[in-house]
């Protein structure tokens, strides 16, 4: 069973109001005894003195020590009974002050812990509150220098640090998308030119295209690259974004021509509309299929799902293909990590494919895990979340986009 874990203002407030409580009722017990112990000797003793002294009993009685001795007893006992009736009334009024102390207590206790944890709260809303776009905002506590003062400025000298790193990152992630494609695309037009070139040979033809082809991987390394970096910042647009819509789109965009064999595509779309960056969410979603369409195997298929659960949508990719260890599906998901065997011979990507799917699908307040296929291949779901469809869907529609199969030529 787990164990309640209380907060630190609910701790405070029984700290306090503890202490309250401890204190009044300490300060009730002693006053009480004090009480007791002065009644005992004024009123019992001193009565009983004054009894014996004034009793007014005739000097030629033969009885008259039997009978003071018997005034003497009944009035201490009087005063005995009064006096315990006195403090058991000053009891019960002791513990129905107690009670209130008690209540009382806990009720500025609290006020005391909610006023103490006040700064903290704040320092919480902001640090909640604070992404990428606004790192300017500061805490500027005021108040004495104490320990919350200087918990405050420390926290907002923090803040000054981080945003000066992500404007530098900023800075950098720019300059590199220039500085990085400038020389490449220059090579990639000396390459052409020296193709076109009629006295070429074929020697030198043959070393053009086979640099261009070097050239154009390391031209898709470095925009994968700078996507991953750009990806893994706070998003710079949010708009509605229809998936199904977008799976459709990104089929028609995927290059099938460098491939020779058949792989069937069969696709399962209920209507679901997210919230995020269209070109993010588009280049996720190409990555997804890019990759089960490029590792899988000759006659294979890829099964593309779509649902709504809830305030979820999710989408699965699921391929055949070659056996994957489940050992190495976690690692997938790192940079310029792939398979051993067959992936890791295969010069038809850097690794990045998934990494990228994951900066974006975690930019956009989703999830995505893997899994391997018994059969062999891998499926991966990523789940986003969904917006409240604006247009209900027609039947017919809804039927022709859940139920549909394409033929891939790879």
């Amino acid at each position: 069973m787990k164990a309640i874990r209380l907060g630190l203002r609910m701790r405070l407030t029984l700290l306090y109001g503890g202490v309250l409580l401890v204190t009044g009722s300490a300060l009730l017990w002693i006053t009480y005894l004090l009480t007791a112990k002065a009644l005992n000797q004024q009123f019992i003793v001193g009565m009983g003195f004054k009894v014996g002294r004034d009793s007014a009993l005739p000097p030629d009685v033969p009885t008259k020590q039997v009978l003071q001795a018997q005034l003497d007893q009944d009035a201490k006992q009087e005063v005995a009974r009064r006096a315990a009736s006195v403090l058991d009334e000053m009891l019960r009024s002791s513990v129905v002050v107690m009670v209130l102390i008690g209540v009382i207590a806990v009720v500025l206790g609290y006020l005391v812990a909610d006023r103490a944890l006040r700064p903290l709260d704040r320092m919480t809303e902001t640090a909640q509150r604070l992404s990428e776009s606004t790192l300017h905002e500061r805490i500027a506590l005021r108040g004495p220098q104490d320990e919350v003062k200087r918990l405050a400025d420390t926290f907002d000298a923090m803040l000054d640090r981080l945003g000066r790193v992500f404007d530098a990152q900023r800075r950098f992630i720019a300059n590199a998308s220039h500085e990085l494609r400038t020389p490449l695309a220059i090579n990639r037009t000396v390459l052409e030119v020296s193709l076109e070139e009629p006295e070429a040979s074929e020697d030198l033809k043959a070393l053009a295209r086979a640099l261009l082809g070097t050239n154009a991987r390391y031209e898709r390394l470095i925009e994968s690259l700078l996507l991953l970096a750009q990806s893994e910042q706070e998003l710079a647009v949010r708009k509605p974004v229809d998936l199904p819509s977008l799976v459709r789109t990104v089929q028609e965009q995927l290059d099938l021509e460098p491939r020779r064999r058949q792989v069937r595509v069969h696709h399962d779309l209920d209507p679901a509309v997210t919230e995020g960056d269209p070109l993010f969410l588009e280049r996720c979603v190409f990555n997804l299929l890019e990759n089960a369409v490029k590792y899988n195997v000759r006659g294979g298929e890829v099964w593309v799902t779509l649902r709504r659960e809830g305030h979820r949508v999710r989408l699965t990719v699921a391929n055949t293909g070659h056996l994957v260890p489940p050992y190495e599906v976690d690692d997938l998901f790192e940079p310029f990590t792939r398979l051993q065997g067959d992936r890791v011979r295969s010069a038809r990507g850097a690794g990045l494919g998934l990494s990228i799917v994951r900066a974006i699908v975690d930019a956009h307040g989703g999830a995505v895990t893997a899994e391997p296929r018994e059969e062999g291949g891998l499926t991966v779901t990523v789940t986003l979340p969904t917006l409240p469809l604006s247009v209900p869907q027609d039947e017919d529609r809804r039927r022709q986009s859940r139920l549909t199969e394409s033929a891939l030529s790879i």
